[in-house]
């Protein structure tokens, strides 16, 4: 089997690392071999955070280059943007639309850019949604990260139930069915 390489791409306090481990932790379950990698940058301060999972039955390094990433989960349009060179010709973006601004737009020394998500739809497959919007169906606006999750799912070819046992093993109890309600919703936009 090739190696996938997934990209996931967001703003720190986003949940990034979560849906990472929880990806990891499926794809490990099915025996993969598995990297996973993750860079802070100023995550505490709202800045991008980067995650690369890496899987096939032989994975060397866990770091996705240029032009090398199959998936590009996004948290934010604007994180997309900036991730967009990792992203194969015939990869796949699956974006949150709701707007992250980062510092420079807050103090007014820039502006947020427009229509990322048309302009990213021009280099590559794109499916875009507003995870906030069935985070807070699901009960919660931190579950963005398993509504993406879902979505993501819905294109990969694993068993229901190895999604199901991942997040069991990641997320803690009381926020268990949260996490497994906001998952369904974003598995639900499979032709989103």
């Amino acid at each position: 089997m090739n190696t996938t390489s997934i990209m996931i791409v967001g703003v720190g306090g986003q949940g990034t690392l979560l849906a990472s481990k929880v990806l990891g932790q499926a794809l490990v379950s099915l025996d993969y071999d598995v990297k996973v990698s993750e860079v802070h940058g100023m995550s505490q301060r709202g800045g991008s955070v980067v995650t690369y999972v890496r899987y096939g039955s032989e994975v060397h390094s866990p770091i996705v280059d240029l032009g090398e990433a199959d998936y590009m989960l996004a948290f934010e349009p604007l994180e997309a943007a900036r991730y967009l060179p990792w992203l194969k010709n015939t990869g796949v973006i699956i974006t949150n639309t709701r707007e992250t601004m980062p510092m420079p737009v807050i103090t007014g020394a820039a502006t947020y850019p427009e229509n990322i998500v048309e302009k990213l739809s021009q280099r590559a497959s794109v499916v875009s949604l507003d995870a906030m919007k069935l985070a807070l169906e699901a009960g919660n606006p931190k579950a963005v990260n398993m509504v993406l999750m879902g979505v993501l799912a819905s294109r990969m070819d694993l068993p229901e139930e190895t999604w199901q046992a991942a997040l069991e093993k990641q997320v803690p109890p009381k926020f268990l069915e949260l996490n497994r309600r906001a998952f369904a919703l974003g598995r639900a936009q499979k032709e989103a």
